[in-house]
């Protein structure tokens, strides 16, 4: 049993008040907390190894190279890769999507071929695979959605036939919470030929996650978003696919050998890892992972169901309230509309009394035209929050109800 109430006091920043009130954090699907020990990782780093990796014969460059290192081994290990090599570092889950458009795509793709993309996808899943069609005559394809924010599978086999080179997947979604079945959606694109994209940005770290397992052949997700700092993500590849990529940016690091009339490049993953990456970044993630592991997935994975289902139970004994996406098996976020108040203006109320939430669209327009709403309040948890915290929500929604209605 987790001492949750120990476990939150290791996440300093909540520990405030805004607008006169306790803060209560409920934008976890847009950027976690980072706890103590993240933050210690990223001043040793600093303080103590501060220097450039891969480049150096000296002590702070070994030590500082071996920390990069290390959490790339850790990464690998979280998501269940076969090696750290299958670990490419980027930025962020919207680069690493990117990596796969202007590495992979643009390279074995030809006019007529087909990607197949859901329309609950976040931009950064639909926006470069557009770039990319416009440039190479591809064909995009959406699998619908159903009333209740899962995915229409009959749609889906019917999409998948032979033109389909590439199907590509949010696991869960930013904007509905649903859980998508990506192993049965990862099998039927192997089958056929084509391979898979599993944009992990609101999984790993919340779930388990075995890319193995799933099947994918490309993997996406962030640092930031699993307790790690900002600026930091991966990209899962298959070895194979990988080595058949050539490099997206060229600069240091990533050569063997350069002369006048040409360069050799080094193997993955470092052939995708130009200039001076962020040491830091990976650093501080390799702690998180270190933290979660210690805490344990199915653990955090449990603790964020029943916030969820709170949640859930709750938010109904507000008047005019509509709920977006399942009603069960779901990530650990709500999004939902109030009748008498446009979500910016819901999100505002709830600053003023302390609750952070998200209002807009989500980067997921298609997914709001779907349900006909110009955007929605997202309240997303994350194993620190509490149900306490839930309840003062559930009093801020119904005074937010009296005061706009």
């Amino acid at each position: 049993m987790r001492d949750w109430t120990q476990i939150r006091q290791e996440f300093p920043i909540l520990d405030q008040t805004v607008q006169g009130a306790p803060l209560i954090y409920f934008d976890n699907a847009a950027t976690s907390q980072k706890p103590t020990p993240v933050m210690a990782a990223l001043d040793h780093y600093y303080k103590c190894d501060n220097a450039n990796v891969h480049r150096g014969l000296h002590e702070l460059s070994a030590r500082a190279t071996d920390a990069y290192e290390d959490a790339r081994a850790k990464l690998a290990k979280f998501i269940g890769a076969g090696s750290p090599t299958e670990i490419v570092f980027t930025r962020g889950t919207t680069e690493s999507i990117n990596l796969v458009v202007h590495g992979w795509a643009a390279h074995h793709l030809n006019s007529g071929d087909a990607i197949l993309l859901t329309e609950m996808e976040h931009h950064s899943n639909i926006v470069p695979w557009q770039l990319l069609a416009q440039t190479r005559q591809l064909e995009l394809r959406f699998v619908p959605l159903l009333d209740d924010g899962t995915l229409d599978m009959e749609a889906f086999d019917r999409l998948l036939d032979a033109k389909v080179k590439l199907v590509a997947c949010v696991h869960i979604s930013n904007s509905l919470g649903t859980i998508n079945p990506v192993n049965e959606i990862c099998r039927k694109a192997r089958e056929i030929g084509a391979l898979s994209l599993i944009d992990g940005a609101q999984s790993a770290g919340h779930i388990p996650v075995n890319v193995q397992s799933i099947g994918c052949d490309f993997f996406a997700f962030s640092g930031h978003k699993m307790c790690g700092p900002t600026g930091i993500g991966a990209l899962f590849g298959r070895p194979k696919i990988l080595e058949s990529m050539p490099p997206w940016q060229g600069g240091g690091e990533m050569i063997s050998r350069v002369t006048l009339e040409g360069s050799q490049f080094k193997l993955p993953p470092y052939r995708f890892e130009a200039g001076t990456p962020n040491i830091a970044g990976a650093i501080g993630w390799g702690a998180a992972v270190d933290y979660l592991n210690q805490i344990g997935i199915d653990a955090i994975d449990t603790r964020a169901s029943e916030l969820t289902t709170h949640a859930l139970t709750r938010l109904p004994e507000v008047p005019g309230v509509r709920i977006l996406g399942p009603m069960s098996s779901r990530g650990s976020l709500v999004s939902f509309a109030l009748d008498v108040a446009h979500p910016h203006d819901l999100v505002e109320f709830a600053n003023s009394r302390g609750l952070a939430l998200r209002g807009g669209h989500h980067c997921t327009q298609p997914v709001m035209r779907r349900f006909k709403v110009p955007g929605t309040a997202r309240a997303s948890f994350a194993f620190y929050n509490t149900l306490e915290e839930i309840d003062a929500m559930i009093d801020i929604l119904l005074d937010a109800r009296k005061f706009f209605g």
